[in-house]
């Protein structure tokens, strides 16, 4: 059985002003990096083996203070688990969206990435990082939209309804090809 530890970043000054990220490479803010300590202190206590990154900056601070603690390398940056494409809209709020596009703005072209293309390109790319390490336990560090559509392809009973909080740990198993939610959005070390 091969074991995955998905996990959104820390947060950013943008998650606290609302701003849609997407694409653009935002670092972690004081309180993301104190999250990040937060879940490499939870996950000193169990075995991972290899920890893999969005090649975004603020996936890449939140998997380096885990790798740091774990005594592991990053194994590697992978950009197939950035997160969605923004399109237009990155770097903004609610309000300026409206503004900009009218209350209506959701139904417009306005250059995002579908959930559909999210969920193939995330779920191909964690098939591709578990195939190589077969019966290992595997941390991945990305991004919450990214994350909710991968789960969906991986397991589509799962409900992902529930936003991903910073630092969340969502574990899923594979066994042959069959995949598994042992829990989804946890968030246990943040209690501080």
């Amino acid at each position: 059985m091969t074991t995955l530890g998905l996990i959104r970043h820390g947060s950013t000054y943008w998650n606290k002003e609302g701003r849609i990220q997407g694409h653009t490479d935002n670092s972690l803010d004081e309180e993301g990096l104190q999250q990040a300590a937060a879940i490499a202190e939870r996950l000193s206590g169990e075995q991972w083996d290899f920890i893999y990154s969005s090649d975004l900056l603020r996936a890449r601070q939140t998997a380096e203070v885990i790798a740091t603690r774990l005594g592991i390398e990053i194994t590697g940056l992978v950009p197939e688990i950035r997160e969605m494409n923004g399109g237009l809209i990155e770097g903004t709020i609610e309000s300026e969206r409206v503004e900009r596009w009218g209350h209506e703005w959701k139904s417009l072209e306005l250059g995002l990435e579908s959930f559909e293309a999210g969920l193939l390109r995330g779920s191909q790319a964690i098939k591709k990082i578990a195939g190589k390490h077969p019966g290992a336990n595997i941390l991945v560090v990305s991004h919450g939209a990214i994350l909710r559509s991968t789960l969906k392809g991986l397991i589509p009973e799962l409900d992902v309804s529930e936003f991903l909080k910073n630092t969340s740990i969502t574990r899923i198993t594979q066994a042959e090809d069959v995949w598994s939610c042992e829990f989804y959005n946890s968030v246990e070390h943040l209690n501080f």
